[in-house]
């Protein structure tokens, strides 16, 4: 019978060691091409990240260690590592403080998404200034879409006057979160599809340049035939 890893198998050292091994310089060229720095990164992806994770095991105070190392795989590998119990809400915001690339934010809050109870971040981090902790408000919803299969539409609904507030923000990583939140509102069901494509199409209307353009990205997607089709809606007229 095989036993699971354990943080003594797989102690901090030799974790930093695996992850510089599994690293390339062209790897670290493609984080940077991606608009993530790299100056503190093996060059590791995420296709070799995840089996490796699952390789390691969970350990909360491994999890921790290999945050605070600052290397920026070690940090992808805190947030698959650590248990869920220990992923509390505070230790998420410790975690979301430090964010600066939107990987990092991205898998942070798809984790959070998956967890009952995770719909209370969302309007306190729309409420941050810091670019990555109102990206991780817009991450969340548009997770929480993909994962809380028994949130009613209301919470859904509920996002639209932060989704047009935080449209209008202008730096790339909350502009692109927000209209992805949408895209995925409106594709969650067919009975959210009218009202997303109606707030996108709102924003196209809207004064200002990144309200438009949100509108734009996210009214292009919920009016295609292939969205329609999957919710079994008919074509645009």
């Amino acid at each position: 019978m095989n036993r699971k890893p354990s943080a003594d198998d797989w102690p901090l050292e030799a974790v930093l060691e695996a992850l510089k091994e599994r690293g390339s310089e062209e790897n670290r060229a493609g984080l940077a091409r991606f608009g993530i720095d790299a100056s503190n990164a093996f060059g590791v992806p995420m296709a070799v990240l995840r089996p490796f994770a699952r390789q390691i095991g969970r350990s909360e105070d491994r999890a921790l260690e290999l945050w605070a190392s600052g290397y920026h795989e070690a940090r992808l590998l805190a947030i698959l590592t650590i248990p869920p119990k220990a992923l509390t809400d505070t230790q998420a915001w410790a975690w979301l403080a430090d964010i600066q690339s939107w990987d990092l934010c991205d898998q942070l809050t798809n984790i959070l998404a998956k967890r009952a109870g995770s719909e209370a971040m969302v309007g306190p981090l729309a409420e941050e200034e810091g670019e990555f902790l109102r990206r991780a408000a817009f991450a969340l919803i548009a997770w929480r879409a993909v994962h809380a299969k028994t949130s009613p539409d209301t919470e859904f609904l509920a996002y639209f006057p932060l989704i047009k507030s935080g449209a209008t923000d202008p730096r790339n990583f909350v502009w692109k979160a927000v209209h992805w939140a949408l895209r995925q509102i409106g594709k969650r069901s067919a009975s959210l599809h009218g009202p997303a494509l109606q707030l996108a199409n709102d924003l196209v209307s809207a004064q200002d340049k990144p309200s438009q353009r949100v509108g734009r990205e996210a009214f292009r997607e919920l009016d295609s035939a292939k969205v329609r089709g999957r919710l079994g809606l008919p074509d645009a007229p």
